[in-house]
């Protein structure tokens, strides 16, 4: 905990670098104030460490600072000495799936016994809502074809690790996110190829079995390892369960500078349009989720975790497929925008239903 001195100094630095990242953005050109952007990110999400009720939003602007990096350095993350870092996207996504078997256990699966209606409905919106809305917002896009797919390809994907995170916050259902977390990770071999062979298809040509192929071998080979050590060290290593966290935090900044890095060049050229369609799909998620949950007549609890587990995406998963497909500075970029928006809007998704009690009278029976 940062003390009170500490974070004084923090919120006036934090302070000073925004004024002059705004000022030399306003008078010398955004080109030029590279360093004053990445500093005010990285330091903000420290201060915010410091700060209870800004907490939540710390690995936000930690995300937004390692973009900003990118963009303006992006030399430095493509390759070394012939090395592309790239090649780094598929390990560290593995590495991220044994985090989340590690955390995992059969308790997880048996949401599925004890709430079979709205584990049912979780995972029907989820591969449902996201992909059409996608394939909907790709084909109006006029984006070059590998861009538009990648749009679709954060919808065809599972939802993330962060919603459960954002369901606990937001006081919803917690075991409900994490089986429908857990249970749509475990069918993304299957569904997320046939949904792209069929919204995709038009736009990039999908290699259906190659890609179910990546996949099991990005969540589901992992997935089972972390699970085996689980149950067989469970309890015995602590220090591995509160580092995996991290772990998993730092890998996800570090596909998104390499994926931002290299594409840059198509990132900065569609980039407002494609920050547009980003909010809508990933609002869109959580309205429609919402509201096809309450049109099902579960509880508010319910339908909270629903929106949640549909408006957010794995897009480390989605920014893994990329690259196996080879296109990780194209269909990548959708996923690499995605990422940091979702954790922006879901945390204040969050801190809204926190403070907004619910009321057992409204609860449909």
């Amino acid at each position: 905990m940062l003390n009170p001195k500490t974070l004084k100094i923090l919120s006036i630095v934090t302070g000073i670098l925004f004024v002059a990242a705004l000022a030399t953005s306003l008078f010398s050109g955004i080109a030029n104030a590279g360093l004053f952007w990445i500093g005010f990110f990285f330091i903000c999400a420290i201060a915010f460490l410091g700060k209870p009720k800004l907490k939540g939003y710390a690995y936000s602007m930690m995300i937004f600072g390692s973009v900003a990096l990118a963009l303006y350095f992006p030399q430095y993350f493509v390759e070394y000495e012939g090395f592309k870092f790239s090649a780094l996207i598929v390990p560290l996504i593995q590495v991220i799936m044994f985090g989340m078997g590690t955390s995992m256990s059969i308790k997880d699966f048996l949401g599925v016994v004890k709430m079979p209606k709205g584990v049912l409905i979780g995972v029907l919106c989820q591969f449902s809502i996201m992909p059409f809305i996608g394939f909907a917002l790709a084909s109006m896009s006029g984006f070059p074809p590998e861009i538009a797919a990648g749009i679709i390809l954060i919808g065809c994907s599972p939802s993330g690790m962060a919603s459960n995170v954002m369901s606990y916050l937001a006081k919803a259902n917690l075991a409900l996110s994490i089986t429908v977390t857990s249970v749509t990770t475990l069918m993304a071999p299957f569904v997320t190829p046939l949904l792209m062979g069929w919204l995709a298809g038009e736009f990039v040509e999908i290699n259906v079995m190659d890609m179910m192929i990546s996949i099991v071998k990005m969540v589901i080979i992992p997935i089972g390892a972390g699970l085996i050590f689980n149950y067989f060290l469970q309890g015995k290593a602590k220090w591995l369960d509160d580092l995996m966290p991290i772990i998993s935090m730092a890998a996800i900044a570090l596909i998104l500078v390499v994926i931002v890095a290299a594409g840059r060049d198509s990132l900065l050229e569609i980039g407002p349009l494609l920050i547009i369609l980003v909010v809508i799909h990933n609002l869109a998620g959580y309205t429609l989720g919402y509201w096809a949950s309450r049109l099902f007549r579960l509880n508010e609890k319910d339908c909270r975790t629903i929106a949640i587990e549909v408006g957010m995406q794995n897009g480390g998963l989605a920014s893994g497929i990329a690259k196996e497909m080879g296109k990780i500075a194209t269909v990548g970029l959708a996923p690499a925008v995605f990422g940091p928006f979702m954790n922006v809007s879901g945390s204040i998704l969050a801190s809204y239903w926190h403070k907004k009690p619910i009321e057992p009278e409204k609860v449909p029976q």
